[in-house]
């Protein structure tokens, strides 16, 4: 027995010292398909021409994040899924768009930077809420600082922001701002508390927030499947049954007999009436939050000083910011840990790393390519988890343009007049 133990494990390694090379194709496949996707995709990225924006709002606008949120609803517009050919073969992807709040020696701007391809939709989309607005082509803020940031002159903070919790929790948005019975006066805006900060930055100070955008839609991730999942747990609906296969049910009631038959037990009271009205807010605010298009967002914060005007305490400002839209029964915003620029081990070497990753990553507005689609799930930063879901609700509340009613920042650069028609008497030659 023995023998004949060892002729076999003999035949069994002669096999696979002849023949190991059939297995290799099998064992390297994921890998392959992850670099080539890797490789296409970066291609079609880096052909995909891009243009920066920049939009300057009347000093007596008076619209209401809501604008924004109907900005965002047309933007959503641009999404459109490749198929397979398109994946595999040409490398596309569904292309992000980069909404940037910025602060340079203490005047605060907008901008948004999308493909060339999609211009148009952004500027229409922004005109038929902003008509008086301005949008021009800008050159690119990132590239007038030296490129080698931290260096001798410069330094920087900066970090990632995703939601605490699950996507599902909606963040305070802009229509929670309004107390009841108050006269619009009295309208909270956080962004605009936040230019009111950005406009005390010095000569020598710059901050950066950006928020890459992409539209999704069920096919890809079902925000209103995962948040009506989590609503049923809430409500501790119980779960319905799941169906199995005809043959295996017959195979059970071959081996097992038939199903003992169980009572239903039926409760007066149904699970949504047993909640508390902590529990029945929450329900209601997923299944609000469900209810919009939605967009996968990544969120960067960057502040940076050069030589006596870096002032480390001006980078709670945009914590304060992101602090604003907290509700402690629903979700919040956190930073990422391997993103800080602060670390305990090894504090120089690694600082210094975080701090020119993170001002690359930013200044190239790289997005995350690996999403769910691809065989291999992974960040193109390589930060598993970097982005959260928003609809268009919360995402006006973080990126809008403020309005005169609720005391802007004076140093923001603003159209001070309205474009108007010209005379109907006028000559023309």
């Amino acid at each position: 027995m023995t023998k004949e133990f060892f002729l076999v494990i003999s035949s069994l390694f002669e096999i696979l010292e002849n023949w190991w090379w059939v297995l290799l194709p099998f064992l390297l496949i994921r890998l392959f398909l992850y670099f080539w996707l890797w490789w296409k995709r970066t291609l079609f990225y880096k052909g995909t021409e891009q243009v920066l924006l920049e939009i300057k709002v009347p000093a007596e606008q008076v619209k209401t994040p809501q604008a924004m949120e109907q900005v965002l609803s047309g933007l959503h517009a641009i999404y459109g899924g490749p198929n397979t050919r398109e994946t595999w073969i040409d490398g596309e992807i569904n292309l992000w768009l980069s909404l940037e709040i910025v602060s340079i020696d203490g005047v605060p701007h907008f901008f948004i930077r999308s493909p060339k391809k999609y211009q148009n939709l952004v500027e229409s989309s922004i005109y038929s809420q902003y008509p008086d607005a301005e949008i021009f082509e800008a050159e690119d803020y990132t590239k007038k600082v030296p490129q080698d940031i931290p260096n001798g002159d410069w330094d920087l903070w900066g970090r990632d922001m995703v939601l605490k919790k699950d996507d599902s929790y909606p963040i305070k948005t802009y229509k929670e701002f309004v107390p009841p019975r108050e006269k619009e006066e009295k309208v909270v805006d956080p962004v605009a508390n936040l230019l009111e900060g950005m406009g005390k930055l010095k000569k020598g100070e710059q901050m950066w927030i950006q928020f890459l955008i992409r539209p999704i839609t069920a096919d890809e991730i079902d925000l209103g499947e995962m948040g009506r999942k989590l609503v049923d747990k809430l409500v501790k609906r119980p779960e319905k049954p799941k169906l199995k296969p005809i043959v295996l049910e017959a195979g059970e009631i071959l081996v097992k007999g038939p199903p003992k038959e169980v009572e239903e037990k039926r409760e007066l009271i149904p699970p949504e009436m047993r909640l508390t009205p902590g529990e029945r807010e929450i329900v209601e605010a997923i299944e609000k939050k469900i209810s919009k298009s939605y967009f996968q967002t990544a969120i960067k914060v960057l502040y940076l000083g050069k030589g006596d005007a870096y002032f480390v305490p001006n980078a709670s400002m945009p914590m304060g910011f992101f602090n604003s839209f907290l509700t402690l029964n629903l979700n919040r915003f956190k930073s990422i840990e391997r993103t800080k620029t602060k670390v305990q081990v090894l504090k120089g070497p690694r600082v210094y790393a975080r701090k020119r990753k993170i001002f690359w990553l930013y200044r190239l507005r790289l997005p995350p390519i690996f999403l769910p689609e691809a065989p291999v799930t992974s960040d193109y930063w390589n930060i598993k988890g970097g982005t959260s879901i928003l609809n268009i609700e919360e995402m006006a509340s973080l990126f809008h343009f403020p309005s005169r009613l609720v005391a802007p920042a004076p140093t923001m650069e603003r159209i001070e007049a309205k474009k108007g028609e010209p005379p109907p008497e006028l000559p023309i030659e």
